[in-house]
């Protein structure tokens, strides 16, 4: 029902189980790599990193 242009942004809410609810909580963390793919679209990687 939706045409999706490039710059496009797909919000899709906060999943069950991140982080803060952890117990004791877990954040993203200099070094971890966060990963997503969307089958016949592509893939994407993004390293974090410590703010300067």
């Amino acid at each position: 029902f939706m045409t999706l242009l490039p710059g496009d942004v797909i919000a899709t809410g906060t999943p069950a189980g991140v982080g803060m609810g952890m117990k004791p909580p877990r954040y993203l963390a200099p070094g971890d790599c966060v990963e997503l793919g969307i089958e016949g679209l592509g893939e994407m990687r993004q390293r974090v990193v410590a703010a300067p």
